[in-house]
């Protein structure tokens, strides 16, 4: 995507990450699974990379799915709500996980019933995010701690006010009855929320670092490769599905590739699947998996796999359709963009995301 064909989003960009404002966004396709039982801990604790057990009412969490092979399936966010268990995650990997919970169904006291068609699910990201919800939700929505989850009433249904980031910037994610979602939308933006679209939550993503399955993660990858292990994975709570392999690239000190910034040379476009060389010897040490013109840093951004003797912030790189090179880039830290949820939690304000 150019500068020159910004079109739309980039007001709605400007919302987000401008520091005056805020936008929303809508996230409904994204599944929502709700898991409950006498043996839900002791299986889902089998199946994910981090400790469901250890999850405390009203906070939320980020885990994996990964296969035998420790590669991933799903990455999740999983809601604590009293005995219940609300799982979170793309609309690329939705019915897989509808599909690998439903199968423990029939193996004991374990539940499974998909709400996504019955919630919404909308998100109001930017420095804005606090003053918008506490005009529509009240105090103690806004108030909601990083990682924590509070359930209020709006027009007489119960909203699930999660406090999370899916920019960089601060944020909330609002969980309503499919029935509340006109009105809850309309409240938003009469209180200032910008409706923001795809096109500028793909740039905000890429920016701040949050891969995409489908696009930049899939069952190629090892869970390790894509997720941020700190956020995402237990190692002290035993065994699960694919948990040795896991294990031994943890303990082993790094994976042989990862997820990883780049920042483009010139303003051309730079295709998924171009292959990034070495400036020196020209062999293939990783490729591109998202491509964006950045507004905050003035050219193309994007991220991509890349070996690890590569992964050094600022190593340079060439970029490669077939044979023909298309630019130079530069391998980049993630976030490529520090937005107020990364400041703030520089600061010592609140838990990391």
């Amino acid at each position: 995507m150019s500068e020159a064909v910004q079109g739309g989003w980039r007001a709605e960009y400007d919302a987000v990450r401008g520091g005056a404002g805020a936008g929303l966004f809508d996230l409904s396709a994204r599944g929502r699974v709700e898991v409950w039982g006498g043996e839900a801990v002791r299986f889902l604790n089998g199946m994910v990379t981090n400790d469901v057990a250890a999850l405390a009412e009203g906070a939320w969490m980020r885990a994996a799915f990964p296969n035998p092979q420790g590669r991933l399936l799903a990455l999740v966010r999983v809601f604590r709500r009293g005995d219940r268990f609300l799982f979170d995650t793309e609309p690329e990997t939705y019915p897989r996980l509808v599909k690998d919970l439903e199968r423990f169904t029939l193996a004991g006291d374990f539940f499974v019933r998909d709400l996504t068609a019955e919630t919404t699910l909308l998100s109001v990201q930017g420095a804005r995010a606090t003053e918008i919800v506490a005009a529509v939700l009240g105090r103690d929505a806004a108030s909601t701690p990083r990682g924590s989850v509070r359930v209020v009433t709006f027009e007489g249904s119960a909203v699930e006010a999660a406090r999370a980031t899916h920019t960089g910037e601060d944020g909330y994610d609002l969980i309503a009855a499919k029935e509340s979602a006109e009105s809850l939308r309309d409240a938003l933006v009469a209180a200032g929320a910008v409706p923001a679209g795809a096109g500028a939550l793909e740039v905000l993503r890429v920016e701040a670092g949050v891969p995409r399955y489908g696009v930049d993660a899939s069952d190629a990858n090892v869970v390790l490769e894509v997720v941020e292990e700190s956020e995402a994975v237990s190692y002290t709570k035993g065994c699960y599905t694919g948990q040795e392999i896991i294990a031994r690239i943890h303990w082993r000190g790094h994976v042989a590739k990862k997820l990883a910034g780049l920042v483009f040379e010139g303003e051309g476009e730079v295709p998924a699947g171009a292959r990034l060389r070495d400036t020196g010897d020209g062999r293939e040490v990783g490729r591109v998996t998202s491509s964006v013109f950045s507004p905050r840093s003035g050219g193309r951004v994007g991220l991509g796999l890349v070996k690890y003797d590569h992964l050094a912030a600022g190593t340079r790189v060439g970029v490669f359709e077939d044979d023909a090179e298309l630019c130079a880039a530069r391998v980049e830290a993630l976030p490529l963009v520090r937005g107020g949820w990364h400041d703030a939690a520089a600061g010592g304000e609140g838990e990391k995301p």
